[in-house]
Formats: C-alpha cells, structure tokens, sequence
C-alpha cells in the first residue's frame, strides 16, 4: 500500500484494498502461514491488478 493510500484511509475516503483474484491467492498464503512463522519473520506479498475489475465476475460465479 502505497502512501497515497494510507491517506486516504486516514481520511475515511477508502475502506481498504481489493486484489485481483490472482493476487489474492498470495494474500489468502500470507494470512494462513503467517501464524506459524516466527514474530521477526516478514512476509512481502506483491499486489498487482485491481480486484473491482473481478468483482462482476465472483459474483455471477457464486450466484450473488
């Protein structure tokens, strides 16, 4: 998340993040290892694309 980001959460003007559906695999990894890591352990994940293009998509895939 970039600078540009934090403020506007700071500001109440976003909510948060939406990865595209590739990147989110990568998160979903990153949230279920995370626990069994050590607490000086970091993990990088790398978001690419926009996940608001995907919403659509989800969506007609689960029936919402």
């Amino acid at each position: 998340m970039g600078p540009q980001h934090s403020y506007l959460k700071g500001i109440g003007r976003v909510e948060g993040i939406i990865p595209a559906l590739e990147s989110a695999h990568a998160v979903a990894w990153a949230m279920r290892v995370a626990p069994t890591l050590g607490k000086d352990t970091h993990i990088l994940v790398n978001l690419s694309g926009r996940g608001d293009k995907d919403a659509d998509y989800v969506a007609k895939v689960l029936g919402i």
